[in-house]
């Protein structure tokens, strides 16, 4: 079974247990991201993919951080994440670079997770249809002529797609 369609469950066993690197895969998540964000538009804000890749390296070097250790982990855009645009899909927040985490952003670091950029939201999150003025619209990955729902289409399109 491809990293790409394993449960977030099992990718973290995998991930403890050695069976695989957290670099392995971060990079089988950024491959994936660049075969079908594209036609999707689920990623907004992905931080760059040096960066991820080097997270990833010290993380598989040093002590386990808990139970999402390594486990890259995309968050809606309507939570503050510390270097990462926030714009909660609003030109008026569309520079809007938080110099800390929320609190559930927080945790997830905490747990050991690597933030690795944003899913997309309708803006403010007010609404049944993931679009908004500043990164557009999410589309569904089993028919892009179709609406893949809100508010948190983004981030459905993001695990469906794989």
């Amino acid at each position: 079974m491809l990293l790409s369609q394993r449960p977030a469950t099992q990718l973290a066993a995998d991930l403890a247990s050695g069976a695989v690197s957290a670099v392995e895969l971060m990079q089988a998540t950024l491959d994936r991201i660049d075969q079908v964000n594209g036609q999707v538009n689920a990623i907004v804000g992905l931080r760059d993919s040096e960066g991820l890749l080097a997270q990833a390296q010290a993380f598989d070097a040093g002590p386990n951080r808990g139970p999402l250790h390594g486990l890259p982990i995309a968050v809606k855009d309507l939570m503050d994440v510390a270097g990462i645009v926030s714009s909660h899909g609003s030109p008026s927040l569309a520079s809007n670079v938080p110099e800390q985490d929320d609190l559930v952003a927080a945790r997830m670091r905490a747990a050991g997770a690597i933030l690795i950029g944003k899913t997309n939201t309708p803006e403010f999150g007010l609404g049944s249809h993931t679009f908004n003025p500043v990164y557009g619209v999410t589309r569904n990955p089993y028919d892009v002529t179709r609406s893949c729902g809100g508010s948190s289409g983004g981030a459905a399109v993001a695990l469906a797609a794989g």
